[in-house]
């Protein structure tokens, strides 16, 4: 299959025949593409335009397309459409993805199309996902699953399945209860087609299963789901009864938007904003970073003025500032970096002591390899005298071995406080480290030339 790709060409052919009203070409092309592809289609049209494609569309492509939206678009199209005709596209979705339309909504507007929702079912099983924290296990879950009794014998657990099957878009496990509706284990469907019709379920069916609860964090469930390589997972209650499961495309869009999140964090951006968005509502974004960059560039300037006098004597120290900074700024991202990395995944292991050896014999290595270099560039192309140089050298291995350590412990520190480690690199780090370094470098530099 050759992926889509939404050249000028199409769109403007797709304006021309919206403009036209002419709804048999556009079904054709329509009908061709995949909803995911229509969806990049809509996002690119204005909001009358949308609305009509979407209006176009059989109610099952509406609704699946409605999901994959940019999720302003799909807001903008919610407010064109009536209460009836946001529940009617609501029935063709799983649960899960229901809820997360509707969570969009006003409250008013909720009652409103819930009201309308004329599978009571499947409208209870949507309010009651509404009530969990959409970064929990409850709020990725969806109701629809498949799920035998344990006392059941295999003939009564087939045709069983057959009927749960038919409200279940994908089958990836069969899930065991008891009685009372708690997750006993899981049924293996080789075992099942192999195993006599009067055999009780409880007999063959495997006790071991991966599950997490309702209030378990999102980023929790996908590090589970993708240490254990599973396509899906059951949710239990904190009774221990099944209540549904999570599925590998929504742990998908919660790794995307959580690795979305540190990068706008790694690069000084306080919120979640988009290209698109306002201006306003990017320099809210943007701005209180830049601010305490700016801080604390005044604060190295600070420092630089205090030894104003030594400049005037050695004015070649003064060449290498630039250096120093970007050294300590570099260092300090990459040790960080790979902290923040290592905390995600769950592989940073050990004491923060180990750690913070470790991360000053590599500071020291590097500094001494940087410094070597600079030695021998500073003195040779630059004529500086020996006391300068070993200032400028001991200045930048002492300076890349606090940027490694600054680097490894904020990260560290900031997640055992319960806050998001991806905020200590970028701007944060290298403003911190200018700072000290600027500060470490002078006073080395007064230790060694006597100033």
């Amino acid at each position: 299959m050759i992926p889509f790709k939404l050249s000028d060409e199409l769109l403007e052919q797709i304006e021309q025949l919206i403009e036209e009203r002419n709804n048999s070409a556009l079904l054709q092309i329509l009908n061709e593409l995949h909803y995911a592809d229509i969806a990049e289609i809509i996002n690119e049209l204005n909001l009358e335009e949308a609305t009509y494609l979407i209006k176009l569309l059989d109610s099952e492509k509406t609704s699946d397309t409605l999901t994959e939206l940019d999720d302003d678009v799909r807001e903008r199209i919610l407010k064109n459409l009536s209460a009836q005709e946001i529940a009617d596209e609501l029935l063709e979705l799983d649960t899960d993805d229901a809820a997360d339309i509707i969570a969009e909504l006003s409250e008013e507007r909720k009652k409103e199309v819930i009201s309308h929702i004329e599978d009571k079912e499947h409208a209870k099983d949507i309010v009651e996902l509404l009530r969990y924290d959409e970064n929990s296990a409850g709020g990725l879950m969806a109701k629809e699953l498949v799920k035998v009794n344990e006392n059941w014998n295999v003939l009564t657990c087939v045709k069983e399945m057959r009927l749960q099957a038919e409200h279940v878009t994908r089958v990836h496990s069969i899930y065991v209860v008891d009685d009372d509706e708690k997750l006993k284990g899981r049924l293996s469907l080789k075992d099942l087609l192999t195993t006599s019709t009067k055999t009780h379920i409880r007999d063959v069916y495997i006790p071991k299963v991966d599950y997490v609860t309702v209030n378990d964090k999102a980023e929790d469930v996908a590090r589970v789901m993708s240490k254990y390589d599973l396509e899906a997972i059951p949710v239990i209650d904190e009774s221990g009864r099944l209540v549904g499961r999570i599925t590998i495309d929504d742990i998908v869009d919660v790794i995307r938007e959580e690795a979305e999140k540190d990068y706008q964090l790694a690069a000084g951006i306080t919120q979640d904003v988009e290209a698109d968005d306002s201006v306003w509502k990017l320099t809210r974004a943007r701005l209180p970073w830049l601010l305490i960059g700016t801080f604390g560039g005044l604060g190295a300037a600070s420092i630089i003025g205090g030894f104003q006098e030594a400049l005037e004597r050695f004015p070649t120290i003064l060449m290498f500032i630039p250096l120093i900074q970007a050294t300590a700024g570099n260092v300090g991202v990459q040790s960080s970096a790979i902290i923040v990395q290592g905390l995600a995944n769950n592989t940073i292991k050990g004491e923060i002591f180990s750690r913070l050896i470790k991360e000053c014999l590599l500071g020291l290595i590097n500094g001494l390899a940087i410094a070597i270099v600079v030695l021998l560039i500073s003195h040779f192309a630059f004529g500086t005298e020996y006391e300068i140089s070993a200032t400028i050298g001991i200045g930048l291995i002492t300076v890349i071995v606090n940027a490694a350590l600054i680097g490894t412990f904020i990260p560290i520190f900031l997640e055992k406080r319960g806050i998001d480690p991806a905020v200590a690199t970028g701007p944060f780090i290298t403003t911190s480290n200018d700072v000290l370094g600027i500060l470490i470098y002078f006073l080395i530099a007064k230790f060694i030339l006597g100033f």
